[in-house]
Order: C-alpha cells, then sequence, then structure tokens
C-alpha cells in the first residue's frame, strides 16, 4: 500500500499553494494524499482576495473520518487561520502519534495574514511541541520568536529561539536571504546545512506548501528527519526552476517538473 500523508490545511482557489500544492506534491512524489480543510480562500496570482475558516468540529470531523478509517503515516498543517483551530489540530495531532510537519504559516506570499495574531500562542504552546520538524520561514521566525534574522550568521539563533517551543527540529528557511538559498536543519545537537543555486524566477507561489508536504512525504516513506528533508529541498529547487506565470502576478512553483524532464 502506499504510505499515507494527511494535509491540514487552507485551500488556495488558484492552485499553487495550500491544499492543492499539497496533494500535487504527495502525488508526485509517490504517496497517498489526504485532506483536512481548515479554510477556504479566494485566491489567485495577485494576492487573496478573501478567507473563510471553517468551524472547528468541521475540522476534528474531517480529521477523524481520515485517521479512523484510512489511517496515517505523516501529518503536515499550513494554515491553521485561528487560535481555535490550532488548538483543536494541536490535540489532534497529539493523539495520533505519527511524524507531523508543521509549517506555521503567517502571511501569503503577498504579505496577506492567514493567521490571527491571537493565534500566535497556541502555535508556541500547543502546535510547536507537537511538531517532529517545524519549518518557519524568516517572517514566521519573527513573529513567532522575536529574532530578525538578516544574515546567515543568525540562522543558529533563529533555529535556537524555535527549538525552545519544543519541536524536535526546527528548519529554519533562509530563502529570504541575499545569496544562495540557506536553509539550517537542527534538532540543537546535529547541524545540517542544505544550500541550492537561487534560480532568477518570482514564480515561486507556494514554496513554503511544497516543501513541508515533500518533507512529509518522505517521513511517510520512513526516511529519516535529515534525509527527507534533502530529498524535499531538492524536489522544491527543481519545482522553483520550473515555476511559470499564471495569471498578472506571481505563478506557482511546477509540482510535475520532473514528470516532464
Amino acid at each position: 500500500m502506499l504510505p499515507r500523508v494527511l494535509t491540514v490545511a487552507g485551500s488556495d482557489s488558484g492552485g499553487g499553494a495550500g491544499i492543492q500544492a499539497d496533494l500535487k506534491t504527495m502525488l508526485a512524489l509517490g504517496v497517498h494524499g489526504m485532506s483536512v480543510l481548515t479554510a477556504v480562500t479566494a485566491q489567485n496570482s495577485l494576492g487573496v482576495q478573501g478567507a473563510w475558516e471553517l468551524p472547528v468540529e468541521a475540522v476534528r470531523a474531517q480529521y477523524r473520518s481520515v485517521v479512523d478509517d484510512i489511517g496515517v503515516q505523516a501529518v503536515k498543517t499550513g494554515m491553521l487561520v485561528s487560535a481555535e483551530l490550532v488548538e483543536a489540530v494541536a490535540e489532534l495531532i497529539t493523539e495520533t502519534n505519527v511524524p507531523t510537519v508543521v509549517d506555521p504559516v503567517g502571511v501569503s506570499k503577498h504579505g496577506d495574514p492567514l493567521l490571527a495574531a491571537s493565534a500566535l500562542d497556541s502555535v508556541r504552546t500547543l502546535l510547536l511541541p507537537a511538531a517532529t520538524v517545524a519549518t518557519p520561514n524568516l517572517d514566521e521566525v519573527a513573529q513567532l520568536t522575536g529574532v530578525r534574522v538578516e544574515s546567515e550568521g543568525q540562522l543558529r539563533e533563529a533555529a535556537a529561539a524555535v527549538l525552545a517551543y519544543g519541536p524536535k527540529w526546527a528548519l529554519i528557511k533562509g530563502g529570504h536571504l541575499p545569496g544562495e538559498a540557506v536553509d539550517l536543519l537542527t534538532d540543537g545537537s546535529e547541524e545540517h546545512w542544505l544550500r541550492a543555486p537561487r534560480h532568477d524566477n518570482r514564480h515561486t507561489h507556494g514554496t513554503g506548501c511544497t516543501l513541508a508536504s515533500a518533507i512529509a512525504s518522505g517521513l511517510a516513506k520512513g526516511e529519516s528527519v535529515p534525509e527527507a528533508v534533502a530529498k524535499a529541498k531538492e524536489y522544491v529547487t527543481g519545482a522553483i526552476a520550473a515555476g511559470f506565470a499564471l495569471g498578472g502576478g506571481i505563478g506557482p512553483v511546477d509540482h510535475g517538473w520532473r514528470l516532464r524532464g
């Protein structure tokens, strides 16, 4: 049977990020993707025009429906919107006891807020402690910890601040820094620096969702965290290189780039 991965996230009607990106990534990486929808967005290449969160009972019912019948080898969380949803999802994933990748989504690629300020405390105290791997970008690190990273040398400080909240591993994504795309993966004792050439391509919508889903897919296959993250970085780097124009703004990464090779 194919390994099964569950994404708990919002919908992106433009198809480049969110649940849609997660399921495309999972298909591309050879696992069976399943979904728990937390919110519906009206979203395109120009930004997010509206967002509507689902009731907690709808999120809980979707999760229980899938996990209790089909089972799951890994979980990935994305856009969780409110403190109530963060708390409910943290409780569900803690009970499930499988590798979990937490992408603490705070803002969209266009700068649209996707998490209520009141939910930040719940992310810190309930969601991050349940994570096998937390994958914040530098804006999310600042939002959660107050640490502002402006150079590669500060990635360690950022990782320590995130690990203080309890995830087993922190992957600090340095993609917003100048120079090559460098990320730091650490559990507080071992360090893995992941480097990739920076592609001159502005069509990068969905990179965070895609990376987190790729990591979860690797963990579901039984890979170690460092192995799953290294393979996910390689996959997302290729997807960025193959990203394409869509609409009038920022286009998506190409989740199927390997199929077109």
